[in-house]
């Protein structure tokens, strides 16, 4: 079948009459992006950080957008449903995750993950990137960073530090400073923060290494020392704590938030994305906000950020390989 030059002017239109629908290409796609509301998926329960940065990114997207973004709370299994749901959702920029650094630990410590932490997903950026708190009973004899690493290599007694559960941060963050040092102490494990806040007050157990925001307030209050942070360097809101690489060169451990979409997103809307999660990380008072939680704000570009990711991964499959932990 032939058409002349005026039908097939008038070709498209038929097309659309008969219901037909013509894709729009990707760069239509995104100046047209967003016309209905956006998810964003939050693989936590309302009330703590993670929940807490999806609505501040949603109040931002809905104001510069003018479309609605609605925090979508999937907490439960240590993200992996919420990831799940990101995996299979339709990669047209309406479904979007805020993973955090368990999201990479995931790999290291369940067998049979149904995703690839990075492979599966578009990494749009991270957002935040803050240590953890390493801190100690208010009888504990070391005062400071260089005295604590000195007391944990010279003591006789048996050492043991505490995290809220197998696999968290703590957990891991203790595991890498006991293979740093050489040190043998044993892990107690507690079923969330509260309770893990409770036996060192208690003296249940000799440290632990803490999120920031719950050790920085028993701390302020009084209640446990501050001994050192585990991120590279002195956050600008504790100039006064030490980081732990000043007398651990190479210690590090940093927990991060970020965002990630479905796998293939098409680039022009990953870079409207992108560009629209940037304007909320590099204003004042997302900087501001962050560093009175003890983060600092960060930007990366989305192949920063799978990098990021992918070493994140390898780093922490090596902790947990040579500390032992037998994944789930």
């Amino acid at each position: 079948m032939t058409f002349s030059s005026g039908c097939r002017k008038k070709l498209p239109l038929l097309l659309v009459a008969l219901g037909f629908a013509i894709p729009m290409a990707p760069a239509q796609a995104a100046d047209a992006y967003p016309s209905r509301p956006i998810r964003i998926i939050t693989p936590a329960n309302p009330g703590g950080t993670t929940d807490f940065l999806a609505r501040m990114l949603s109040k931002h997207l809905t104001q510069l957008w003018g479309q609605q973004a609605i925090v979508d709370n999937r907490g439960s299994a240590s993200g992996v449903n919420a990831a799940e749901i990101t995996k299979y959702a339709d990669p047209n920029g309406y479904t979007l995750m805020i993973p955090y650094h368990q999201h990479t630990v995931n790999a290291a410590l369940i067998s049979k993950l149904p995703y690839h932490p990075v492979n599966d997903f578009t990494p749009i950026t991270q957002m935040t990137a803050g240590g953890l708190l390493l801190v100690v009973n208010l009888k504990h004899p070391a005062k400071n960073a260089k005295e604590f690493v000195e007391w944990a290599k010279t003591t006789k007694e048996p050492i043991n530090f505490g995290s809220a559960g197998i696999g968290s941060g703590g957990h891991l963050a203790g595991e890498l400073f006991k293979l740093m040092t050489g040190v043998k102490a044993e892990h107690i494990p507690y079923k969330g923060t509260g309770p893990a806040i409770v036996g060192l007050l208690g003296g249940e157990y000799h440290y632990n290494f803490m999120g920031l925001t719950g050790a920085f307030g028993q701390v302020r209050g009084g209640k446990l020392r501050a001994i050192a942070v585990t991120a590279p360097k002195r956050l600008e809101s504790a100039p006064d704590i030490p980081s732990m690489s000043e007398v651990l060169p190479g210690f590090e451990v940093v927990g991060w938030y970020g965002v990630v979409g479905p796998k293939n997103l098409p680039k022009p809307l990953l870079d409207k994305i992108h560009a629209g999660i940037v304007s909320l990380v590099k204003s004042p008072e997302f900087a501001k906000t962050m560093r009175n939680l003890g983060s600092e704000p960060v930007s990366r570009s989305p192949e920063e950020f799978r990098q990021f990711m992918l070493d994140d991964m390898k780093k922490w499959a090596d902790v947990v390989k040579r500390a032992g932990i037998k994944p789930r």
